[in-house]
């Protein structure tokens, strides 16, 4: 699997993200509507076009990053959206990041990284994290792809990688699913367990 920034720019520019609804998903609007303090530090990796960046931007949160490979993506994001911060938008791999967040949105990235990089996924995510630091959205729920992505999974095997780090607040099957995704997929909230 070649699955690098070469690789996923090009998806964006031909318009090949078939995981892109077009808008923010039901659970996530959902999640953020009930969330208070607006100085929360987001990180939405594998952002792309990040329609939840948006609403939680129009919603008057202030400190959101959107992490992507693809240029092409921020670009994207950029125009739709120019009045979010540009020093936010971080052309970067998820996996070098150094910088401390509150919460990490989850929607779609999970499923996109090589199935071999989820446990540094979840260590990557524990040490982004401030104390009582949390990850929370949204995880497919069925066996997907084995040869690229999106590359689905089970609770059972989303636990073994994250009970390790993380306390598991919830992860049940989301019931507020787009209609072409019900049953297909699990909300989750996870937080920093302290060592």
């Amino acid at each position: 699997m070649n699955l690098t920034e070469d690789y996923w720019d090009n998806r964006y520019k031909k318009s090949d993200i078939g995981w892109d609804i077009g808008e923010i998903s039901t659970p996530l609007k959902n999640y953020f509507d009930q969330l208070k303090n607006k100085e929360t530090r987001i990180l939405i990796p594998g952002g792309g076009n990040s329609y939840e960046a948006e609403y939680l931007h129009n919603n008057n949160f202030k400190n959101i990053y959107v992490v992507d490979v693809s240029k092409t993506a921020l670009n994207n994001f950029s125009t739709r959206v120019p009045s979010f911060p540009k020093e936010h938008l971080l052309h970067s791999n998820f996996f070098d990041l150094d910088i401390k967040f509150d919460l990490i949105i989850e929607q779609t990235f999970f499923c996109a990284i090589n199935p071999n990089l989820r446990s540094k996924y979840v260590l990557k995510a524990y040490n982004l994290l401030n104390t009582n630091g949390k990850v929370a959205g949204l995880l497919f729920n069925l066996p997907l792809n084995d040869n690229e992505p999106p590359f689905g999974g089970s609770k059972e095997e989303y636990l073994t990688y994250f009970t390790p780090y993380f306390k598991i607040k919830t992860m049940e099957e989301a019931y507020n699913s787009i209609k072409p995704r019900a049953g297909k997929e699990l909300f989750f909230i996870i937080t920093k367990k302290e060592k």
